[in-house]
């Protein structure tokens, strides 16, 4: 089991990012960050500014594109010179997903540093990366540590946010789907983990009018989930408690259709709705909690045709036939798949 040694939340907590990394690492530790354009634009100088602080060595490097070429020339890039301790992964769930591969790719201790909550990569050691020889998310490693300034958190586009409420309740039917997996097929079921998972969902279901909007108590609130979803997926030593059946649809979108459409947290609550009536569970709730926050709830409000949500759904557990989820036991066809999407007013 590993998990993050250090993890600080809080408003204005940037400023403590130099005393955490001497507090992980070596007398002069060196340090590698790796972000967007557009977030050290926004918010590098007070990255920067934390580790000048403590008068640590560091290197930035721009990675906007999520995929294997990109971490490729990354550790290209970094293996030129003498190799950093520490990677940090500065931004949204882009960054700290491209930041953690190059981190495993160059076996260094990689530290998390997100300016959204956008998903809860930010304290689990799956990355979600195009390029690999698999559709769906991979095993990298734990963050070493995971710092989450609420602050600089609450200038990111509000749509992150909302995002981030889509990827949790999507925990709602990845842990039935993993309870199904233990009934039907005998597989390990980790109590403790999916409940930590459910309750990370639960939390966003009940408080999702107040969480509609950017405040320090939503911001908050979203990332402490997200963190102990995370860290569910750490302790169950699987994406079991977080990813089941509406990650599957949300990959098999960015499969069938491309990655531009929708966000990967918007996608996953997009699929909850579905793979929640599939379940027998309330749909309806969690299709109005998605509306309080902001996030979408059918297909056409994230640019997708008809077509490619039946062919999502008829797709999905081909992708991944080694989890068992309720797409294994209720095998839809273009039929089917179009009747569920229907149903449940996706389309």
């Amino acid at each position: 089991m590993e998990l993050p040694r250090k993890i600080l939340i809080g408003e204005s907590v940037i400023s403590e990012l130099g005393s955490i990394i001497r507090s992980l690492g070596t007398d002069s530790p060196t340090v590698a960050i790796i972000s967007g354009k557009k977030v050290k634009a926004r918010a590098g100088k007070d990255c920067a500014q934390a580790l000048k602080k403590e008068s640590l060595a560091f290197s930035w490097h721009i990675g906007d594109n999520a995929s294997m070429e990109t971490v490729g020339k990354l550790q290209e890039k970094l293996e030129e010179k003498d190799l950093p301790d520490f990677v940090l992964g500065f931004g949204g769930g882009r960054s700290v997903d491209i930041a953690k591969m190059t981190a495993f790719k160059i076996d260094k201790p990689f530290l998390s540093v997100p300016t959204s909550a956008s998903h809860d990569g930010i304290s689990s050691p799956f990355v979600s990366i195009r390029g690999t020889d698999k559709p769906h998310s991979v095993k990298a490693n734990t963050p070493i540590g995971v710092l989450a300034d609420t602050l600089l958190m609450s200038n990111a586009p509000p749509r992150l946010l909302a995002g981030g409420c889509g990827d949790l309740v999507g925990k709602i039917t990845a842990v039935k789907d993993w309870e199904l997996a233990k009934e039907d097929r005998g597989e390990y079921f980790g109590s403790y983990a999916a409940n930590l998972a459910y309750m990370s969902a639960r939390i966003i279901l009940a408080e999702s009018k107040r969480l509609g909007k950017a405040n320090q108590f939503g911001i908050r609130t979203i990332v402490e989930a997200l963190i102990s979803a995370g860290v569910a997926a750490c302790i169950a030593g699987s994406s079991r408690p977080c990813s089941g059946s509406e990650h599957l649809f949300s990959h098999a979108i960015e499969y069938v259709a491309g990655p531009d459409f929708g966000l990967h947290g918007e996608r996953v609550g997009i699929g909850t709705i579905m793979m929640a009536k599939l379940h027998g569970l309330d749909w309806e709730k969690i299709k109005e909690t998605l509306v309080d926050v902001g996030a979408p709830t059918t297909a056409k409000q994230i640019g997708l045709s008809d077509e490619h949500v039946v062919k999502a759904l008829v797709t999905a557990q081909s992708l991944r036939p080694d989890r068992y989820t309720v797409l294994s036991k209720i095998k839809l066809d273009i039929k089917s798949a179009r009747e569920l999407a229907k149903a449940v007013k996706v389309i």
